[in-house]
């Protein structure tokens, strides 16, 4: 675990074994944007198969997390390695599922078309009439594979548009994982579902990683719809990040010390995290709360 700026203690849990490389490897690393300091000194490790969410108040630097893993942004300091090599060198061998709203109802593009879309998208031009038949069943193949994985069979037949959005967004998981990816890096996935499909979703995930050896980093609001699942913890606040397990990160202790106010987690009679304290509680999202003087929330 790493705290800055008031104190530095690493813990490492790496499934892959003594000497394995890690699927991610952040080391003293920060970023800037516009001249700002969005968060420094972190350090985080996360092996094969595990699931990591990344969690924080509004623009503290979460999905930027997600961006420097990409290559899309520079680290500012420190170093960054996504599966043995420098941000972006090796992103065949990782799924992105980006923030996003739901597709339109007037959408009539297939679900197991955007799931292709994910194989191949990228490629322009009409195959050449008789070359790559094997090619062409292998993909149909790991089409059917990714879309029964995440149990989408029922409606991937249906324009995507009038699927739900738990459904749309199985698709798009489908999507990220059909190259076999080692690496998940998902966006808020959750934003915008009711609790069942938060659930739903979570469970998919969790199995995903465990199941099929997939290390997923995710950026969410609220830990509770995935809290059992999690192996590891990044939670940016104001500058600083705690990195650890949930049972480490979620703490009063831990908070007070990253947000350097006191900050109080309570656990329901049902199991769910709820911070409170002063700043504005860290799962509370200015765009998606009303303004009010409520200063309670679950993790």
């Amino acid at each position: 675990m790493s705290i800055h700026p008031a104190e530095e203690v690493r813990t490492e849990m790496v499934r892959t074994g003594p000497g394995a490389e890690p699927v991610v490897s952040l080391r003293g690393a920060a970023v800037r944007v516009g001249g700002r300091t969005l968060w420094s000194g972190v350090d985080l490790t996360v092996g094969a198969g595990e699931f990591t969410a990344v969690l924080g108040p509004n623009g503290v630097g979460k999905s930027t997390l997600v961006k420097i893993l990409l290559g899309v942004l520079p680290a500012a300091a420190g170093e960054v390695r996504v599966l043995g090599a420098a941000p972006g060198e090796r992103n065949a061998e990782v799924g992105y599922l980006p923030q996003r709203r739901s597709f339109d109802a007037s959408v009539r593009i297939r679900g197991v078309d955007v799931v292709r879309l994910g194989l191949d998208g990228d490629q322009w031009g009409i195959p050449v009439p008789g070359l790559g038949r094997a090619k062409r069943r292998a993909a149909r193949e790991r089409v059917d594979q990714v879309i029964e994985l995440v149990g989408a069979n029922k409606y991937a037949h249906r324009p995507i548009g009038q699927c739900s959005g738990g459904e749309q967004q199985r698709l798009l998981i489908a999507q990220a994982l059909i190259r076999r990816p080692q690496l998940l890096l998902l966006d808020e996935p959750l934003d915008s579902l009711d609790l069942t499909n938060q659930a739903a979703i979570a469970c998919l995930l969790g199995k995903i990683c465990h199941l099929e050896g997939v290390s997923v980093v995710m950026v969410a609001h609220d830990v509770n719809p995935i809290l059992h699942h999690l192996d590891r913890v990044v939670y940016i606040a104001e500058g600083g990040a705690v990195c650890g397990t949930p049972a480490e990160v979620i703490t009063s202790a831990t908070l007070t010390r990253l947000y350097r106010t006191p900050v109080e987690v309570l656990r329901t009679s049902d199991g769910r995290l709820v911070v409170v304290g002063q700043p504005e509680a860290p799962a509370v999202h200015t765009d998606r709360h009303e303004s009010g003087g409520g200063r309670a929330a679950g993790v």
